[in-house]
């Protein structure tokens, strides 16, 4: 059978103030609103969503990495210089509280280092046919310490995020990770503990919401790709350039469940 959503309603979608919006059924990959969807839009950190896919195909996540000297810019979790760590709970650093710092040891460490790391987040891309987005680096920030733009900065579409998403969704460990609303976690020897709290408040607020990715740079604006699933019925929205990302995603879901039933339309014979 094949389960399409209809907007029984014609009810328009909520006035929103993001630049960039799709809302689009997971099982049919059907838009139920679109709006900038193939426009170019500074990414923040939602680019995380492919440094994870890139560590979890490189590593065990029972590996160790070694934490070399960062430069503590931005969301982090506390990292120390010469910690040593497991994959596992860097990836819950970059998921869950999106630390810059656990996307520079996960890249510092890959083969060839941070270039290589970047290089094959870029390959990757590619490979899902996300014809529409570069990487610059694993943590989605395009400014420097002093605010000024860098000389590389990645970008990428609302269409991409919601193919990366329900892409890395596939993934177990990564779904688990990015519904998880805070987590303790510690170097191998137990020294270092690092509290890490969801920056998604529509984990705890949201009926049904699953993930996926927050981000927020000055330049970019609030960005957030969330993953809501209710009455067997799951749906990815991505806001960029939002000035409420959580207000202005709790709308679009309340308006796509309430305006939309599923019917097969699987031709009869």
């Amino acid at each position: 059978m094949l389960f399409y959503p209809i907007n029984f309603t014609d009810s328009q979608t909520p006035q929103i103030t993001a630049q960039s919006v799709l809302v689009m059924d997971v099982d049919s990959a059907v838009a139920l609103y679109a709006k900038n969807e193939n426009d170019h839009f500074l990414p923040a950190s939602t680019v995380k969503m492919m440094t994870a896919l890139v560590a979890l195909e490189q590593y065990q996540l029972d590996e160790i990495l070694k934490v070399n000297k960062t430069n503590g810019f931005g969301q982090d979790m506390e990292l120390v210089e010469g910690e040593e760590i497991s994959v596992n709970n860097l990836l819950y650093g970059l998921l869950v509280s999106s630390a810059n710092d656990a996307a520079l040891v996960l890249a510092q460490n890959y083969p060839g280092g941070k270039t290589a790391f970047v290089a094959r987040m870029n390959q990757k891309a590619q490979e899902l046919h996300l014809e529409n987005t570069y990487f610059a680096n694993p943590t989605g920030l395009d400014t420097d310490e002093e605010d000024e733009f860098l000389a590389d900065f990645s970008y990428t579409t609302a269409l991409d995020l919601v193919h990366l998403s329900r892409w890395a969704l596939k993934n177990e460990t990564f779904k688990q990770m990015v519904a998880i609303p805070q987590i303790t976690v510690t170097d191998v020897s137990g020294r270092f503990k690092h509290q890490l709290y969801n920056i998604n408040a529509l984990l705890t607020s949201l009926t049904g919401t699953k993930g996926v990715k927050t981000g927020w740079t000055e330049q970019a604006g609030e960005c957030l790709v969330s993953l809501v699933e209710r009455h067997g019925r799951g749906i990815v929205t991505v806001v960029l350039g939002s000035q409420d990302r959580f207000g202005e995603t709790t709308k679009l879901i309340e308006w796509a469940f309430a305006n939309h039933q599923w019917k097969d339309i699987s031709p009869s014979i």
